[in-house]
């Protein structure tokens, strides 16, 4: 076909950016509508983009054949809740395709886990072997007030539909301070006696979330301390290929992984990319930039010109996020007037400010 003619002749060179970090690994955003409104991503009444400005099932296919092209070999599908998304299930069997002629090792997703029950047969015959779903609680009533409206038994529901699939299940859960703090050890034994890995992520300064960061934010680098007390945390050196750094829990044998953007570096090995719903390519998640490629792919149906935006977008791509860069400076200079936490919270809020400010310029632009 067509396309695949085109991405012969882009050819098979590899995405390096300018701190020789090759790019393997796309996060592919097929939607910004979620079922759920979680308290710190969405705002309850969210007014959701018209549907001509996302790109559709094919160009998301065609899009992702061009990164596999230029050597991208993990896919994770991602949202708002990806699962909502109309025939999503298209999509898959047309990326699964690549797994099976070895141009792509892995093909997964992330999910609020509602709708699992109803594609996991279908997400394991289109090659999917493992998904993660976020998880922040396993309380019926706080996982109510997180999501604003959602019903964990759906989301158990998922997990034991996945798993009876065949799907390796690993739970994700944005660590806060207060209840979460109680109940993380309940979470720990609740996921490794199923055999699920658990990752603990400390809340970034992204999305349109409407509580006050100052008194939720909770740092894993402290954090581990407290569960050491409890727990035998054995360092290990294995790596999913993404920014979670693991330690086994000696008294399950499970593993529990924790994503730091905050309190710790992870940008020097950094090998993702993310293109939004819409076709716009950010190569750092906690930078502004973006390059659209939505344009470009309607206009023609020569691929070259998309392959050529990729590469100046990456050949940009930033040393580390604004998080990493500022907070780097903060415990360089770090006084005894706030604690380092302090600081991390007041860079957190200052990237969050700016980046709802660009949201509000974005929306009021014509």
């Amino acid at each position: 076909m067509r396309h695949e003619r085109a991405i012969r002749e882009v050819g098979p060179c590899p995405l390096v950016d300018g701190f020789g970090r090759t790019a393997t690994y796309l996060r592919l955003s097929v939607t910004d509508r979620c079922d759920l409104r979680c308290t710190y991503c969405m705002s309850e009444n969210m007014t959701f983009l018209p549907r001509r400005e996302i790109l559709d099932l094919e160009e998301l296919e065609r899009l992702s054949r061009i990164f596999i092209a230029r050597g991208v070999r993990k896919i994770r599908i991602t949202g708002g809740e990806p699962l909502v998304r109309k025939n999503i299930m298209t999509l898959f069997a047309m990326l699964g395709a690549h797994l099976e002629t070895g141009a792509l090792d892995e093909l997964t997703l992330t999910t609020n886990g509602t709708l699992l029950d109803r594609y996991a047969e279908a997400l394991f015959a289109h090659g999917v072997r493992r998904v993660n779903v976020s998880l922040d609680t396993l309380d019926p009533e706080r996982y109510r007030a997180i999501t604003r409206w959602g019903r964990i038994e759906r989301v158990f529901a998922g997990i034991e539909a996945a798993q009876a699939a065949g799907l390796r299940v690993k739970i994700n859960a944005v660590a806060m301070r207060g209840a979460f703090e109680q109940e993380v050890d309940e979470m720990i034994r609740f996921t490794h006696a199923r055999g699920m890995d658990l990752t603990l992520i400390e809340e970034m300064p992204l999305g349109d979330g409407q509580h006050d960061r100052r008194e939720s934010f909770l740092s894993l680098l402290k954090f581990r301390e407290t569960l050491s007390k409890n727990w035998t945390l054995e360092p290990l050196a294995v790596s999913s290929g993404g920014p979670a750094r693991y330690v086994r829990v000696a008294e399950t044998g499970g593993l529990l992984g924790f994503i730091t953007p905050l309190s710790c570096d992870f940008c020097a090995t950094c090998n993702r990319l993310r293109v939004s719903a819409t076709g716009d390519l950010f190569t750092c998640m906690g930078n502004e930039g973006r390059v659209g490629l939505r344009d470009a792919l309607r206009v023609s149906d020569d691929d070259r010109p998309v392959d050529a935006l990729i590469s100046r977008a990456v050949a940009m791509k930033p040393e580390g996020t604004p998080f990493r860069l500022q907070t780097t400076t903060l415990m360089a200079s770090h006084g005894r007037c706030r604690s380092l936490e302090d600081e991390m919270l007041i860079v957190a809020l200052t990237v969050s400010d700016r980046a709802s400010r660009a949201n509000m310029k974005t929306k009021a632009a014509p």
